[in-house]
């Protein structure tokens, strides 16, 4: 298990939000690399109770993992753990997008 606690937003998303929520994602992933994990999955990281807006936090999310995913890494499955209809349906149009 590893674990991360995103950004609390307060009031408008920030530049130092989104790029706090990118590396949470981004740490993860490279923790997982170094010790050789093939697979991981990620709940829908500082929305809720922190506030982030859904759909920014998972557009930020599947860019990070997208992104990382490019590079030479052990990771061959990425999850993404939702609990909402509307996480879902995010989830579900942002990757059948890329």
């Amino acid at each position: 298990v590893l674990h991360t606690v995103g950004p609390i937003v307060h009031g408008a998303v920030t530049k130092q939000n989104r790029m706090q929520l990118a590396s949470c994602y981004h740490a993860c992933l490279t923790l997982a690399a170094e010790h050789g994990l093939k697979s991981v999955a990620f709940c829908c990281i500082s929305t809720g109770e922190f506030h982030f807006p859904n759909r920014e936090a998972a557009e930020i999310a599947v860019k990070t993992v997208t992104d990382f995913l490019q590079t030479r890494t052990s990771i061959k499955r990425v999850i993404f753990n939702v609990f909402q209809d509307i996480d879902a349906a995010i989830y579900r149009d942002l990757l059948q997008a890329d």
